[in-house]
């Protein structure tokens, strides 16, 4: 479709946080103007007065087990290791391909009313998951998660090859699930697979102290230096949670190029900690911000990650000015899309992919209008969302969705699941 908004703020990010006046004209999947309003003689398919409203880049969930919707509420209040082995893990082992779409696809509702446009998914049956989020119109980079009971070398690499040669919505990486659920011998194998396809690999990273000093009691290393002993980093990548890094950990991560993806909520929710953050940035790392899945954080809110990355970082560092909320915006934006290496979608920018969302500035909670770009970090709200865009496409708007199938179908298949496997 060919789409023009006009009357509109703009929040580019191409070069800062400073905003426009103007227009914004979609065609097809691609952005093909921005600027003042200027005649023009393109047949449009609609043409949206955003009334000052703010035009801005879809957020980037970098982190995030779809798929695990079922479980939101179901498996809460333990620690993570109680929690994984007595909660999710046997209850995941009856889940079906079709149990799978369908809890990837609520949560595709969440993250459209969350503004979010690209999910970098792990879990179970890509295959599935691939075909859920291209049904669903959602942006989607998955990520392998072997270990040592699923996902095995040969099928990580069948993923690779099948799943990045299919529809330009989705694409896969590879990785594994933990060091502490992966032999030896088998991330050696996903190294020398990496090496083969020169492909960057992401996993789970120093989540608690306790996985920490499991792998120094094993290897005498940590996670991050294990994984990089057997050249796992030597094509790029990155880590999910990231909470406990030696300063050798964080060197690794900056010679090498590495992402780390922020986890607050979760992070908060299963008291694994609170992520040196400043650290990581004076290193000048890319940092990215994820959710993390249902089960763990329970809610699919952008807007919460990126109040508790900065939040939780001025407490953890008795220091107000600590990460500041511009620097947060850019790690909920570009820095996921960097990390899913999805650079025609960082930014808006003519050319660029059209993954774009409305903020809505005429709510209470967003007035006055001093610094925007902060009042999304410190007040924005799911509410404040009235449009999310991906790939030229309008999925979510005014709370409608468009994502080929309705809304209550989904709710209530997942709720069935939910009871059958409480």
């Amino acid at each position: 479709m060919n789409i023009r908004f006009y009357n509109a703020r703009i929040l580019s990010l191409e070069n800062g946080t400073g905003i426009i006046s103007g227009e914004l004209w979609v065609l097809g999947d691609r952005i093909s103007y921005i600027g003042k309003e200027k005649d023009n003689d393109i047949k449009w398919d609609r043409q949206i007065d955003v009334d000052k409203d703010l035009l801005m880049p879809g957020f980037k969930n970098a982190h995030t087990h779809s798929g695990m919707t079922f479980l939101r509420s179901m498996a809460d209040d333990l620690p993570l290791d109680r929690w994984l082995n007595e909660q999710i893990f046997p209850r995941e082992a009856k889940l079906s391909g079709e149990d799978i779409r369908f809890c990837t696809k609520l949560a595709i509702l969440e993250y459209l009313t969350s503004g979010i446009t690209s999910i970098f998914e792990m879990y179970l049956d890509p295959e599935i998951i691939d075909e859920a989020c291209i049904e669903s119109g959602m942006r989607c980079v998955q990520v392998g998660g072997m270990n040592n009971f699923s996902q095995s070398l040969k099928l990580q690499e069948e993923y690779y090859t099948k799943l990045n040669s299919g529809s330009s919505l989705t694409s896969y990486m590879l990785g594994y699930h933990a060091e502490y659920t992966c032999s030896k011998e088998l991330l050696s194998g996903l190294s020398a697979l990496s090496h083969k396809y020169s492909a960057p690999v992401f996993s789970h990273n120093s989540e608690t102290a306790s996985e920490v000093q499991g792998c120094i009691e094993r290897y005498g290393l940590t996670p991050t230096q294990f994984a990089d002993s057997l050249g796992l980093f030597d094509h790029g990548g990155g880590g999910y949670h990231c909470v406990y890094l030696s300063d050798e950990d964080v060197d690794i991560f900056r010679k090498k190029g590495l992402s780390i993806v922020l986890n607050p909520g979760s992070n908060t929710k299963l008291a694994s900690g609170i992520a040196d953050i400043s650290r990581y940035l004076d290193a000048g790392i890319n940092l990215a911000i994820g959710t993390d899945g249902p089960a763990s954080n329970n809610c699919l809110d952008m807007f919460r990650e990126m109040f508790l990355v900065t939040g939780l970082s001025k407490l953890h560092e008795k220091d107000a000015s600590a990460v500041d909320a511009t620097d947060v915006l850019i790690m909920a934006t570009k820095g996921g899309a960097k990390a899913m290496g999805l650079s025609d979608c960082d930014c808006l920018s003519e050319g660029k992919k059209a993954d774009i969302i409305r903020i809505g500035l005429h709510d209470p909670n967003m007035q006055p209008l001093n610094n925007i770009a902060k009042n999304i970090v410190y007040s924005g709200s799911k509410m404040n969302v009235k449009m999310t865009m991906i790939d030229g496409v309008i999925r979510y708007e005014d709370g409608n969705f468009d994502i080929g199938q309705d809304p209550k179908e989904i709710y209530s298949y997942v709720q069935d699941l939910a009871d059958r496997l409480r």
